[in-house]
C-alpha cells in the first residue's frame, strides 16, 4: 500500500523559512518523480517544483519560487523535503507532495498525472 503524509506547515512571517516533509511508505521512495503542488485560497492548484531523481531532466521550478525553494530527501527516513526560504504572503497555500512511477515523455514531464498524493499541509505567510 502506498501512502504519503505531508507535514511541516504553519504560520511564518514574510522573509522567513519553512521545511515541509513528505513521508512515504510502500515502494514510492524509489519512484523517479516527486513534486509539490500548492493551492492558494480561492485559486486552482498549481505546481511549485518537481524533481527527476534519475538526473535525466532538470528540476522544474515555478517562476515565482526559483532561487527560494528546493527539494531534498533522506533515504533513511523515507522522507522528501521542500525547503522554502524568503517566504512571501503570496506563498500562502495548502501544499501537497505527489509522486509518479513513470515519466513517459520529456516535454512537460513534471505536469500531472501523478500516481499518489499527500493530504496537504497549510502554509500561511503573514506580511
Amino acid at each position: 500500500q502506498v501512502h504519503l503524509v505531508d507535514s511541516g506547515g504553519g504560520l511564518v512571517q514574510a522573509g522567513g523559512s519553512l521545511r515541509l516533509s513528505c513521508k512515504a511508505s510502500g515502494r514510492t521512495f524509489n519512484s523517479p518523480a516527486v513534486a509539490w503542488f500548492r493551492q492558494p485560497p480561492g485559486k486552482e492548484r498549481e505546481i511549485v517544483i518537481a524533481i527527476d531523481w534519475s538526473g535525466r531532466r532538470s528540476t522544474y521550478y515555478a517562476d515565482s519560487v526559483e532561487d527560494r525553494f528546493s527539494i531534498s530527501r533522506d533515504s533513511a527516513k523515507n522522507t522528501w523535503y521542500l525547503e522554502m526560504h524568503n517566504l512571501k504572503p503570496e506563498d500562502t497555500a495548502v501544499y501537497s507532495c505527489a509522486t509518479k512511477f513513470q515519466i513517459t515523455s520529456d516535454e512537460d514531464w513534471y505536469q500531472p498525472p501523478y500516481d499518489y498524493w499527500g493530504q496537504g499541509t497549510q502554509v500561511t505567510v503573514s506580511s
